[in-house]
């Protein structure tokens, strides 16, 4: 059965679009001829999780590949490495200039101005070290939480745990573009067209792949007797075969995103009344950071 010409277009349209996201948080490289426009830059924000969901699980394949080389705290280095080179810092740039713009700015429109200048000041500074820094000390001791001391012995959850959060961080990020008005008045910054009226699909997109990816924490482990034996207390588990209760993780994170986003956007307006690029990377970021920390609490009530 062949598919209609309308629907191979279809097709074809997506892919571009995914592709054109793909390019626009990453440096992953994207074929030459794929056509751009402000419209489809508008459009293809639905695939910003989704790209995400692509940048978690390369850096879990780099963590699993560096964990048979090197001791897990070096492999998780190297994967954090990995992940800046993959996406040139591009969030890590938008939280620098956001605390930067914040932190130093005593009106609305001094705060602008300092987001759009390129150098880095103090906040800026500051704020960047301790997220490289808390990300590290996070990722560590979820590793050390399950037991996990030797070479080649990251388990399928740490990885889940990458790929949920590159996923999940970028859904809420992405989704402030909804309901938040566009506050720079920079034609060529490359955020603009995003802020354009996005669509309910797009949002439902992005709710949808963030949700999937947290259903990871169901997936089936090799041996739940040698998961106890490392320390993991039974009562985590469903039955033999299966990762520690999903609807844990799943609720916590939920909630804690719903919160973040909540508290989020209105910090934005009452700082600067709506949102940029910049804040949309540090909203990444952040919520990337929180995801950690919330496996941190479970893991540690429960090992």
């Amino acid at each position: 059965m062949q598919l209609g010409t309308n629907t191979l277009n279809w097709l074809k349209y997506q892919r571009e679009l995914f592709l054109m996201s793909l390019s626009f948080f990453s440096r992953i490289p994207i074929p030459a001829d794929t056509p751009y426009s402000d419209e489809r830059m508008n459009r293809s924000g639905r695939y910003f999780a989704l790209v995400g969901a692509v940048i978690g699980c390369l850096c879990s394949f780099v963590l699993y590949l560096c964990s048979f080389l090197v001791p897990i705290q070096i492999a998780i280095l190297m994967m954090m490495v990995f992940s800046l080179l993959l996406t040139g810092a591009f969030h890590e740039d938008g939280l620098t200039d956001m605390a930067d713009g914040i932190g130093g700015g005593m009106t609305v429109e001094r705060r602008l101005l300092i987001m759009k200048d390129s150098r880095i000041g103090t906040y800026g500074a500051a704020t960047l070290v301790m997220a490289l820094v808390g990300k590290l000390l996070l990722l560590i001791t979820i590793a050390d939480l399950l037991n996990l001391q030797s070479g080649g012995s990251v388990p399928t959850f740490l990885m889940v745990t990458l790929i949920a959060a590159h996923t999940l961080s970028r859904t809420v990020a992405a989704s402030l573009i909804f309901d938040m008005k566009y506050v720079s008045d920079a034609d060529t910054s490359k955020s603009k067209p995003l802020a354009n009226k996005q669509r309910a699909g797009e949002l439902g997109f992005l709710i949808f792949c963030g949700l999937v990816s947290l259903m990871l924490f169901g997936l089936p482990i090799d041996d739940l007797s040698l998961a106890v034996a490392h320390g993991l207390k039974p009562e985590l588990f469903m039955k033999p075969g299966l990762f520690m209760k999903p609807e844990l993780f799943i609720v916590a994170l939920i909630m804690s995103a719903m919160v973040f986003r909540w508290w989020f956007k209105r910090w934005l307006i009452s700082r600067i009344g709506g949102f940029t690029g910049d804040c949309l990377g540090a909203a990444q970021q952040l919520m990337e950071l929180l995801i950690y920390f919330v496996i941190v609490i479970i893991l540690y009530q429960f090992t």
